[in-house]
């Protein structure tokens, strides 16, 4: 859409002149994320602080212009894509951590902040944000909170949603508000700071953030074990997670991204059917009885090896398949199709069964890996070709379809966007959506916010 004149002289006055860009090689800085989805937007507005992202908000009400918040653009589905044109609104410049507090537990940030820079500022008062997205370097805050993005570390210490006490926003009607407590507990009306974490910035602007900090434990030990097949490390997975100790990381790969990963790294790799990366954290005494435990439930049928690295270093090595992947995946791929399906995790072995099934069935490279604790597994669809690229879509729309009926859901940490919008039906039933879309007029009665994300 072409913005008017009178809309962009006053954002100017707004925001100052050298917080809004319409410069078109600018722009189009702003037109992607990492889902390979670009459209261009009519303008560009750096914040600098909530006073600003209020006036911004009112603004674009006024002119009925679509605006879109972006943090770094490290999303995957396409959810800071601005197809509808609009202004896209950077966070980058809101990059302050304003407060840490050991003796409550918790932090107050903008959303700008970057997730590693948050965790480095908060190591020497020996605690940390449990959320830790394979992106933590470059992702912001925000962006974590706009899609509940994880990690990891979320099977035992869980998401965004359980991890932020509450939150500073702007609605769509361009009104400010405060959600949530400051507190451990809390039970007093609605829980909208649940509501706006994984909302992809279809119903407010977040512009502040109070996040629930954990201690960090004095001691970690890692263990890597390989099995002869997928079948066999899905099963240990269910074991591991029905007994007491709860790891802090337990990651799988199959067979063909071990594959990949060998090819691409050598001997470091281990050639197997399946790899599952154990990670056990706590106090020093406690230590080698949880990873004893953890152990006696990743040993059965198919186990081909378990190893317990002897320190740091030897962890480095055992994490090298993993760190492998990424790489190994854009070689072989440029059109790598990334979902993050999730199932209980008893289901996880029928899962990893479908896959394979449908890999044979669409004759379609595909690797599987990912946060098998939660049952969040990573679903590449890897086409090489135009013929390939062409199976993919039936592929996808199978593997949801399993996905729901072993009950499922769509997305663990990606979210929604554009990528996912059209399958939500698939996922929630009419009555649901409609709640959901009143929802969203509520916060955004002109349909401002992100517009054709999220709901279909």
């Amino acid at each position: 859409m072409a913005l008017s004149d009178t809309f962009l002289s006053e954002l100017r006055a707004d925001l100052g002149e050298a917080n809004l860009r319409t410069d078109p090689a600018e722009r189009l800085t702003y037109g992607y994320d990492n889902s390979r989805r670009q459209a261009m937007p009519d303008a560009v507005a750096f914040l600098d602080t909530h006073e600003q992202a209020v006036r911004l908000v009112q603004r674009c009400r006024a002119h009925r212009v679509p605006l879109i918040a972006r943090g770094r653009g490290t999303n995957t589905t396409g959810a800071t894509v601005p197809v509808a044109g609009g202004v896209v609104a950077s966070f980058e410049r809101m990059n302050r951590i304003l407060r840490i507090d050991p003796d409550n537990r918790l932090a107050v940030v903008e959303p700008g902040v970057l997730n590693g820079d948050l965790q480095t500022a908060l190591a020497p008062h020996g605690f940390f944000w449990p959320p830790d997205p394979t992106s933590s370097p470059f992702c912001s805050i925000g962006g974590n909170l706009a899609c509940n993005a994880a990690g990891p570390r979320t099977v035992k210490y869980g998401s965004p949603r359980e991890n932020t006490l509450g939150l500073r926003a702007v609605a769509g009607t361009g009104e400010a508000f405060r959600c949530g407590v400051q507190t451990s507990k809390g039970a007093t009306g609605y829980d909208l700071t649940r509501l706006l974490i994984g909302s992809e910035g279809t119903l407010a602007l977040i512009t502040e953030a109070t996040l629930k900090l954990t201690p960090k434990p004095s001691a970690l030990r890692t263990l890597r074990a390989t099995y002869a097949d997928v079948a066999s490390a899905a099963r240990a997975v269910a074991r591991i997670m029905a007994q007491p100790v709860t790891p802090c990381a337990l990651e799988f790969m199959d067979g063909t991204a071990l594959k990949l990963a060998r090819d691409h790294a050598g001997d470091s790799v281990p050639a197997a059917g399946a790899l599952l990366m154990i990670e056990v954290d706590g106090e020093p005494d406690a230590l080698p009885g949880a990873v004893e435990a953890v152990s006696r439930a990743a040993r059965g049928d198919g186990l081909l090896d378990l190893h317990a690295a002897a320190d740091a270093e030897e962890a480095k090595t055992l994490w090298a398949a993993r760190k492998a992947l990424s790489p190994a995946q854009r070689k072989l791929s440029p059109h790598k199709i990334n979902e993050d399906v999730v199932v209980p995790v008893s289901r996880l072995p029928a899962l990893v069964a479908a896959v394979e099934a449908l890999a044979r069935e669409h004759e379609l490279p595909i690797v599987s890996f990912g946060h098998a604790g939660n049952g969040n597994l990573h679903v590449n669809l890897l086409p090489r070709d135009d013929a390939e690229l062409k199976r993919a879509e039936p592929c996808l729309r199978k593997l949801f379809e399993t996905v729901i009926a072993l009950d499922g859901t769509l997305s663990g940490e990606h979210g929604i966007g554009l990528a996912k919008r059209d399958f939500m039906p698939m996922a929630l039933g009419a009555q649901t959506l409609e709640l959901m879309r009143g929802i969203q007029r509520s916060f955004d009665p002109d349909g401002i916010m992100n517009p054709g994300k999220l709901l279909p």
